[in-house]
């Protein structure tokens, strides 16, 4: 049986700089929010969830930038976004490897999902495709995501 939650447990309070970054956090939520209520006609099934992976990057990316490229925000502020949920804390740790640098999201690296048990088409270098071959994530819409590009 799993634990009752009492509401005596709160939720600590964000720790020192978050005022800072919290506008445009905001923004990411708003435009989730916008994203979630969008409407869905004339779309393909799958195509409904891009716009929602594209902002959970976008949020991810931002803190990332801050954290590891700026350098400006704390650790202890940093590990409360990430235990929050503000970030995508399995992104953030394969963007810090070589080679995923660039990668759009965890789905296009999971080989369970795809056909051929490989890595999305989005995850193959553009100068190996074939010339004038566009492609594009079924999972995330991604347009490319390989660090070779």
């Amino acid at each position: 049986m799993p634990p009752i939650r009492t509401s005596t447990r709160t939720r600590k309070p964000p720790p020192e700089g978050f005022d800072e970054i919290e506008d445009t956090l905001l923004e990411f939520q708003n435009s989730m929010k916008d994203a979630e209520n969008a409407s869905h006609e004339g779309k393909k099934r799958y195509e409904t969830t891009w716009p929602i992976f594209q902002i959970v990057h976008q949020r991810s990316r931002y803190i990332y930038d801050l954290y590891y490229e700026k350098e400006a925000i704390s650790k202890t502020l940093y590990d409360w976004l990430l235990k929050n949920g503000y970030a995508d804390a399995m992104l953030i740790a394969k963007w810090k490897k070589q080679g995923y640098e660039k990668l759009c999201c965890l789905r296009c690296i999971q080989t369970k999902e795809t056909n051929f048990k490989s890595t999305c088409i989005c995850r193959v270098p553009k100068d190996t495709l074939k010339e004038g071959k566009d492609i594009q994530c079924v999972s995330c819409g991604c347009r490319g995501c390989a660090s070779g590009d």
